[in-house]
């Protein structure tokens, strides 16, 4: 066990880095291109974009429109992950649902989330467009991940569940969940991502106030290259920060619903 574990460190250890190095080799190149182009309106160095960041970082407004964007787009990814949770079983329950919803979910893929989010202008205010289109990117990946891992699930241990009356709510809780953890933890996490893409270029073609999308516009049309460098730095922070965190909860739901399972092995054993 110790020689595993700490063979397993290492291996960790060694992963971190390797993503220190290749973030150091990017910066570098990033910094040997700026330097080649030698303007600043293009492409300014790493050093003039993290000082306007640390700049950005003592203003009360920054705080204030950070929250603004990340409310309104986890609003919208909240509500499409309960939305897909909840389709994903409803189809999964009656077939003929699931043949009435997939083309949907299709088109809902295959479409630009430009043309969503031109066609929300015309539908809602600017200020529920971000959290439209991020709820528009999220539920079709939650709903297939979810359904793909509703009908993956062990039918012997259906068949079990039955044999013993677990009942409904038992088999959803002690079979169902366990199996579709997996599915859905993906789902999440590359929704996440997708929703802050969707969310932010809905804020910059609906230009709601307090928002980070506002402040990437207006550095484009005054040529204020560092600062759309610098929220664009903010905007990689906060999805890298959201998807840690993300991680981080779902591997606790995931302890929680796998280590009784193996309690009762060890006892039985």
């Amino acid at each position: 066990m110790t020689i595993s574990t700490t063979a397993a460190d290492k291996r960790r250890g060694k992963s971190f880095l390797w993503k220190i190095a290749a973030a150091l080799f990017w910066v570098a190149a990033w910094a040997i291109l700026s330097r080649c182009i030698g303007q600043e309106l293009l492409v300014p160095s790493p050093a003039q974009v993290i000082v306007r960041l640390s700049q950005l970082l003592r203003e009360t407004d920054f705080w204030r429109i950070t929250a603004g964007s990340l409310l309104r787009i986890m609003c919208g990814y909240l509500a499409a992950v309960a939305a897909g949770v909840g389709l994903a079983v409803l189809t999964h329950a009656a077939p003929f649902l699931h043949a009435l919803v997939s083309p949907l979910m299709g088109i809902i893929k295959a479409t630009p989330v430009a043309s969503f989010i031109i066609l929300a202008l015309v539908w809602l205010r600017g200020s529920h467009i971000p959290p439209f289109a991020a709820f528009l990117m999220v539920l079709p990946i939650v709903w297939g991940n979810v359904s793909e891992g509703l009908r993956n699930t062990d039918g012997k241990l259906l068949e079990m569940a039955r044999m013993f009356r677990l009942g409904p709510w038992k088999t959803a809780w002690r079979i169902y969940a366990p199996s579709v953890l997996p599915y859905f933890m993906a789902g999440c996490t590359t929704g996440l991502g997708l929703a802050w893409k969707a969310g932010v270029a809905a804020e910059v073609l609906a230009m709601p106030r307090d928002s980070i999308g506002l402040q990437l516009y207006d550095a484009k049309v005054y040529l204020e290259t560092t600062d759309l460098f610098a929220w664009t730095l903010v905007i990689i922070a906060l999805s890298m920060l959201l998807e840690k965190l993300l991680v981080a909860l779902m591997r606790c739901l995931s302890g929680r619903f796998f280590c009784p399972v193996r309690e009762q092995k060890e006892g039985a054993g």
